[in-house]
């Protein structure tokens, strides 16, 4: 049998190159993921990347949807969501944390232990526990300032209201 070259026509004869058409069946082959899977598959793994520089002490600022994620030179890493300026670390001194995140087939489940401000374009932290407030050292307030912007201009605000559901003990009002 002879070998096809990628930039040769398929024989299939759909007039694209087999790179383009055939030689990509064997990817498509298998079973297809929603929007709502595949943000969760993404979220997750790039929880696993962060975790991957903050032990390599990479400086990494990253964007995936309304979550931002970045690592720091002393090996730490966090995963910030914007709508409500929530956050939760997960790497520290270039050990991973465990990341708290629950997935199920309808949502993603963060429990988050900080809020988040951006004062002076430093990330100020507050844990939801005991209510301290921390400053994060080397981190990217200047970048994740300008993320939120571009959020912003992207989206509505109707629909960044969106990505929450009212935890099961709220009504929603209309």
């Amino acid at each position: 049998m002879a070998k096809i070259g990628r930039n040769e026509k398929c024989p299939c004869q759909s007039g694209k190159k087999f790179k383009q058409c055939c030689a990509l069946k064997d990817t498509r082959v298998g079973p297809q993921l929603s929007a709502n899977q595949a943000m969760k598959v993404t979220l997750m793994n790039a929880v696993k990347r962060i975790q991957g520089d903050a032990v390599g002490k990479r400086v990494l600022f990253r964007e995936l949807g309304v979550f931002f994620l970045f690592s720091t030179a002393a090996g730490d890493a966090w995963l910030m969501e914007m709508t409500e300026c929530d956050c939760v670390q997960v790497a520290k001194g270039a050990e991973v944390m465990p990341a708290p995140i629950d997935e199920n087939p309808e949502t993603i489940e963060i429990n988050w232990s900080h809020t988040y401000a951006i004062n002076n374009r430093q990330i100020e932290i507050t844990a939801y526990a005991d209510k301290t407030v921390q400053l994060l050292d080397n981190a990217p307030g200047r970048q994740l300032n300008a993320a939120m912007r571009r959020i912003r201009e992207k989206f509505s605000e109707e629909q960044l209201k969106k990505v929450h559901l009212p935890a099961p003990d709220q009504s929603i009002t209309a």
